[in-house]
């Protein structure tokens, strides 16, 4: 799935940023959260002809039960959907697209500096009018990290997931940091831009106690079903960039952050396979602009 900023990929990270947070010792028994963002992309002109903008809005919610010994187990729920809209009538691949996902984040005390995390998930990526088994994946998101000081932790991760072709396997290794670099400024690999590859980069600065700016990036990419009536009946869409944003974050207190945010998606691509797997069209787009809005309540 192609979310943006508030939406991490996978509550995964909601254990990486409570292990690593200044909140060492977080309290006890069960923690929820209430996630989500709308973002908006505007008009970008496709090497096939035309342009295309898109819309996207998510909501997730999240519950964390933390046990003695630094240990936690979760259970979260999202719901996403995507409107893209597209210029030209012989060149529109997709329109609605819809997103879901169930995960359990699992985090296991290893000794008394490592932690150990695994999320196992589901997801139905399709277009508007498509059993949503048809978009069914899964797979887990795994790794260790190692609290080096107490300023750094640092640890590899990796995602192994099917794909929507039967026999295909998405492997991608990922880095896990968190570091503080002095009393402001922080880099790290928690709430990134999107869901869909893994921990984003993001570098932040504290303007004060209640305010940060941040500048994050990441690689996108999200493959969904199609319907049986498009350009590749009961096929495969696929849309790929590198988005780079700058954000404003405001937290009045430790359970409350709102984002707003503004950059643009760099080296984007379209990809469209037929029910077989095989390319029918594959589309470049231009740098695209793309505002947006997240928040963050927890309790």
């Amino acid at each position: 799935m192609k979310t943006f900023l508030l939406a991490c990929r996978l509550p995964f990270l909601l254990l990486v940023c409570t292990a690593t947070s200044a909140a060492a010792q977080p309290r006890l028994g069960w923690i929820y959260q209430l996630d989500g963002l709308a973002a908006f992309q505007g008009n970008a002109s496709l090497s096939g002809g035309g342009e295309f903008s898109a819309s996207r809005a998510f909501v997730r919610t999240t519950a964390l039960y933390n046990m003695d010994g630094g240990n936690s187990v979760g259970v979260s729920a999202s719901f996403g959907r995507f409107d893209y809209n597209f210029s030209e009538a012989n060149n529109q691949p997709w329109e609605d697209i819809r997103d879901i996902r169930v995960s359990l984040p699992v985090r296991i005390r290893v000794g008394n500096t490592a932690t150990a995390f695994i999320s196992p998930q589901i997801r139905w990526d399709y277009q508007s009018g498509v059993t949503a088994s048809d978009g069914r994946t899964y797979g887990a998101f795994a790794g260790i990290a190692w609290k080096l000081s107490e300023r750094l932790t640092i640890g590899p991760a990796f995602g192994v997931f099917s794909q929507l072709e039967d026999d295909d396997i998405d492997f991608f290794p990922a880095l896990l940091v968190d570091w503080d670099i002095n009393d402001r400024w922080n880099l790290n690999t928690g709430s990134g831009i999107g869901a869909t590859q893994g921990p984003g980069l993001t570098l932040s600065y504290a303007l004060n106690n209640e305010m940060n700016l941040s500048l994050s990036a990441r690689s996108e990419r999200i493959r969904f079903r199609l319907d049986g009536d498009g350009l590749a009946p009961d096929g495969v869409g696929e849309d790929k960039s590198i988005p780079v944003v700058l954000a404003l974050g405001y937290s009045p207190n430790p359970g409350v952050s709102l984002n707003v945010f503004a950059g643009a998606e760099l080296d984007g691509r379209l990809t469209l396979d037929d029910a077989n797997g095989s390319e029918l069209s594959r589309q470049n787009y231009e740098t695209a602009p793309l505002v947006g809005f997240a928040f963050r309540v927890r309790f």
